[in-house]
């Protein structure tokens, strides 16, 4: 069994033919799909959807992109939510939560501190519940360590981790497991697919982020040539769950290992990241 440990399933590139992504996805082996929340508008249809499809579980939290917009009431609301679901079984993670120091609007001052602000509320909601969380982590390795060092272990997920070896080692002795996904099947990101090969395995988990970072089978915006358009390749950019099952035997490659082995210890990576998630086998 394959677990796709991040997954914007409820987004509107979806909208169409969910019930046929979610069927694509069982017959590649995917047994489990978080979906994390990004704002406080959508933490009820991110509860409805993973209640309305067996494989899926949820998190609750605000996405720093969404920041910006956000006030101290979307933080109320986020510590409503989780008190009135604490108690939910599918309820597995606060995330998607954490800094993005990439985005050329979100590194002024002001929005760093907001930012920062909102981070670290998040986490001090985390350590109420008892429960981890999923780290947006682009480009802010350093300031969400500083974060995490200053409460009690929490642990969790780094989403899309694209750090240094030795910050990876410090995400580790904190309890976190890495999400390795789309990003690592392109031969040029070489930092990722050394860090794949590097890392204990136990410490690493797959992930897709769709319907963002395709894989390097599905093309790139720049691949779509107007012809191309024509003939519907455009369809071909979002990425889906299904595409976890090739993710894991590029893993499996680089690490000269079955794709058996890949699915099962990346699964108990899982597990143990997201501790909720193996209550629900």
């Amino acid at each position: 069994m394959l677990i796709d440990t991040h997954c914007h399933l409820d987004a509107t590139e979806f909208l169409q033919d969910r019930s046929e992504v979610i069927e694509r996805a069982r017959h590649a082996g995917v047994g489990h799909i978080v979906i994390p929340a990004v704002e406080a508008g959508n933490f009820e249809e991110v509860r409805q959807l993973a209640h309305a499809v067996p494989e899926a579980v949820y998190a609750l939290g605000i996405h720093p992109l969404f920041v910006p917009q956000a006030a101290q009431e979307d933080l109320n609301r986020l510590e409503a939510a989780l008190t009135a679901n604490i108690h939910d079984p599918k309820l597995v993670a606060v995330g998607e939560i954490g800094l993005d120091f990439f985005v050329p609007e979100l590194r002024v001052p002001a929005m760093v501190d907001k930012q920062t602000r909102f981070y670290e509320a998040q986490l001090d909601l985390a350590v109420k519940f008892n429960l981890p969380v999923i780290l947006h982590v682009r480009r802010s390795q350093d300031a969400l360590l500083k974060g995490l060092r200053r409460r009690p272990l929490i642990g969790g997920t780094a989403h899309a981790f694209n750090g240094s070896l030795q910050q990876a080692q410090q995400f580790i002795g904190l309890g976190f497991a890495l999400g390795i996904g789309g990003a690592m099947t392109f031969e040029r990101a070489l930092r990722i697919r050394r860090l794949a090969t590097q890392l204990p395995l136990e410490n690493l988990v797959l992930e897709t982020d769709a319907p963002d970072i395709p894989p390097a089978w599905l093309g790139t915006k720049a691949d779509v040539t107007k012809d191309s358009v024509a003939k519907g390749a455009a369809q071909q950019l979002r990425n889906e769950p299904a595409q976890l099952c090739r993710i894991a035997q590029t893993l499996a490659g680089l690490r000269d290992m079955s794709l058996n082995d890949i699915a099962a210890e990346t699964t108990r990576a899982a597990y143990r990241v997201l501790p909720r998630l193996a209550t629900l086998c």
